[in-house]
């Protein structure tokens, strides 16, 4: 795997303010974004967050919450102004259905689409058919934000935005790591906290934690020459629970990568081992150095 970076990590950005959406002519919204929340470009996953701040404030309903959304990426989108067309399929007294196009303000390549859905809360059984994972807390995680050369997280602008702890994988830019389970999982907290009027963590602010699954291949793959990044087709997000917690655990498992693909998925549960939301993305994957490994077989 490689993240190449341009800076020292920042001041944290806030997610609330940086995706706030302006109202322009009808259906049409105008989101400033800065580089802070930039991997390479910016997060995927935060460019979805603004697709879904866009539709919320058209819908103007706070109680029509999100509770499922899926994003293809079209085109590449650069930080700074872009424009938001919002699209109310339908909307009920339960639920609505919403389609957001996003693109840089004056371009008229495609950008990204969104689709998601917004309910109320309603009365219904309460199961929990998923186990929280064999991972520390928090406090028990080494920081991934440590000074050790070659550590990409702090050359890019997007984890500056976070406390970040490592709950199971390999430190990939220390030496002596061995491959393993096609598994990775981080604890993040916000160091902005986006939270809704309830005090509750902002059920928008999972894309971007969510949309951070490639080293759960690099982690597969093992020390090797080979390099490479793993830009988002697509993100695909179900919001299952609320949490006024801090800390969320961000874990990813890779269930195939093949021709220049992977596809991925991540369970997100706070620290009362309470089960957040559930995502699931398909990846490009771009050669930097090496010849991609073939015939790899991870252990479960």
């Amino acid at each position: 795997m490689s993240w190449t970076g341009s800076a020292e990590l920042g001041v944290a950005g806030d997610l609330l303010a940086d995706t706030a959406p302006v109202r322009g002519d009808a259906g049409t919204w105008r989101i400033t974004l800065p580089r802070s929340w930039d991997f390479l470009m910016p997060s995927g996953g935060v460019l979805m967050t603004a697709t879904l701040r866009a539709a919320a404030a058209e819908l103007e309903t706070p109680a029509l919450r999100l509770v499922s959304a899926s994003t293809v990426f079209a085109t590449p989108l650069q930080h700074g102004d872009l424009d938001a067309a919002v699209t109310v399929l339908r909307k009920g007294n339960a639920a609505a259905q919403v389609r957001i196009g996003l693109r840089n303000a004056g371009s008229t390549e495609p950008g990204l689409e969104t689709i998601a859905t917004f309910a109320r809360d309603r009365e219904g059984p309460d199961v929990l058919g998923a186990a929280f994972p064999d991972v520390p807390m928090p406090a028990d995680c080494a920081d991934l934000l440590d000074d050790a050369p070659g550590n990409a997280h702090r050359k890019l602008a997007f984890f500056a935005n976070f406390e970040c702890r490592l709950a199971h994988g390999a430190k990939f830019w220390l030496p002596g790591w061995e491959a393993g389970a096609a598994r990775y999982a981080r604890w993040f907290r916000y160091k902005v906290p986006p939270r809704d009027a309830a005090g509750r963590l902002d059920r928008l602010a999972h894309p971007p934690i969510a949309d951070t699954m490639p080293p759960a291949l690099a982690q597969a793959l093992g020390p090797s020459p080979y390099r490479f990044y793993a830009p988002s087709l697509d993100l695909t997000i179900h919001v299952l629970d609320d949490t006024q917690a801090e800390w969320v655990l961000v874990s990813a498992y890779l269930r195939r990568a093949r021709a220049g693909y992977a596809t991925a998925e991540v369970e997100l549960w706070d620290d009362a081992r309470r089960l957040l939301a559930y995502g699931t993305q398909t990846m490009y994957l771009k050669t930097i150095a090496g010849t991609p490994p073939t015939g790899v077989i991870a252990p479960r």
